[in-house]
């Protein structure tokens, strides 16, 4: 069994945001050379997140709206979190929600996906650096 790692590294300028990391896994596993195996991607910070869905700015939208009408950003001080001296309780609470990481198998060297399906960063505390970890093992 082989294994392959990356970083990736992302900057937002808007605090809460989705951007489409498709093509980046796609080249990591083309990097890997690994032909049948799985594919682990996950945000390293609390505050941002790695799914899959369609790749539709509707849903996008949607997204945005639902996620901040769950966990809004303000007032801040409705959140204990925050009694620290941060402001983002919201964007660990929209996290949450979204999920850390996904999972892909790779068939004949390529990401086996189901119809529409893509992945994506999701940005919660935007506005300074943060990574995705790729991980890849398989043969």
């Amino acid at each position: 069994m082989n294994s392959y790692r990356k970083e990736l590294w992302f900057n937002i300028p808007h605090r809460m945001d989705f951007v489409n990391i498709t093509a980046k896994v796609e080249n990591c596993v083309a990097e890997s050379g690994i032909q049948e195996g799985l594919v682990l991607v996950n945000a390293m910070h609390i505050t941002a997140s790695v799914f899959i869905n369609d790749h539709e700015s509707g849903l996008h939208r949607d997204y945005k709206v639902w996620l901040e009408k769950l966990a809004p950003h303000a007032p801040i001080n409705q959140y204990g979190h925050n009694d620290t001296g941060e402001d983002n309780a919201d964007a660990h609470l929209k996290r949450q929600v979204m999920g850390r990481e996904v999972v892909v198998a790779i068939t004949k060297g390529r990401l086996d996906f189901g119809t529409w399906e893509q992945i994506f960063y999701g940005e919660f505390d935007g506005r300074r650096d943060k990574r995705v970890l790729v991980k890849i093992i398989g043969d």
